[in-house]
């Protein structure tokens, strides 16, 4: 990449990730933080070829609103949002130049050998030279890239991500404040509140903020409803033989080839 590239928002957690992994990966990069003040912007976007938005999505109109005045013509804007409608529309809003959106599916401390995902989604004026200087930067610090659109993102994004969020939240809240339950808790109760405590705790607002930022999440949240009034009518059964596609365990083998189990085939 000949170009620099420059992460706004380097001091948060995936900030400070691409940031190091860029300086290792020999990229030309430079980070900004807050306050995103004008002397700092100007002298730091001077020669940039792609601007990196680590920034949450409730912040970004204020960040883009303080970095495009001072960012070369013909720049690349992206960001790394977890959903991409809405900040796709606010940077073109902003930027004349060519807009990309990105979603690192992996967080800021991802295991060594972890696969990291990037979804990239074209904006306006993103050419193929734009479209390969994103998918570069990411490549050479170690991500996989695909192409997808904005809807169909963020229509995934509100059933894995949202859903994922909002079903586990509604099941603990539930449950809480009822002493009488806590004889009775199981290793697998134990189990699922420890992978849901983080989520729930200390990232609870950024989830909640992304819940209603994506224009898909009350849709997933009606299609999830659907499947607990089969509950409800007793068709537990069917429910059962549904969710054996993650496995494959429904499938029958042919040839002596195993079917294939589509939750943790990437990790």
């Amino acid at each position: 990449m000949n170009k620099k590239t420059v992460i706004i928002g380097a001091r948060g957690r995936m900030g400070v990730m691409f940031l190091e992994r860029a300086q290792k990966s020999d990229i030309d990069v430079a980070g900004v933080d807050t306050p995103l003040a004008p002397q700092i912007l100007a002298q730091a976007c001077a020669h940039a070829g792609m601007v990196l938005f680590c920034v949450p999505a409730a912040v970004l109109e204020s960040a883009l609103d303080a970095v495009c005045p001072h960012l070369p013509a013909h720049v690349v804007l992206a960001d790394i949002t977890s959903v991409k409608e809405y900040p796709l529309q606010h940077m073109q809003s902003r930027w004349q130049g060519p807009v990309v959106g990105t979603h690192p599916l992996f967080g800021p401390a991802p295991e060594p050998d972890a696969d990291l995902p990037v979804a990239i989604v074209p904006g306006r004026s993103a050419d193929a030279a734009s479209l390969t200087l994103v998918e570069t930067f990411f490549t050479r610090i170690g991500c996989r890239v695909f192409r997808t659109t904005a809807k169909k993102h963020d229509v995934a994004m509100s059933r894995i991500q949202g859903m994922n969020f909002i079903t586990t939240l509604a099941y603990f809240a539930l449950l809480a404040g009822d002493d009488e339950l806590l004889p009775f808790l199981t290793p697998s109760f134990h189990r699922r509140g420890m992978a849901a405590k983080k989520m729930l705790t200390e990232d609870a607002r950024l989830f909640a903020g992304l819940f209603e930022a994506n224009p898909h999440s009350y849709e997933a949240v009606r299609l999830y409803r659907q499947m607990l009034n089969l509950a409800a009518a007793g068709d537990i059964d069917l429910l059962c033989e549904k969710v054996q596609w993650w496995w494959g365990t429904n499938l029958v083998r042919e040839g002596g080839v195993e079917p294939p189990c589509r939750i943790g085939a990437g990790s």
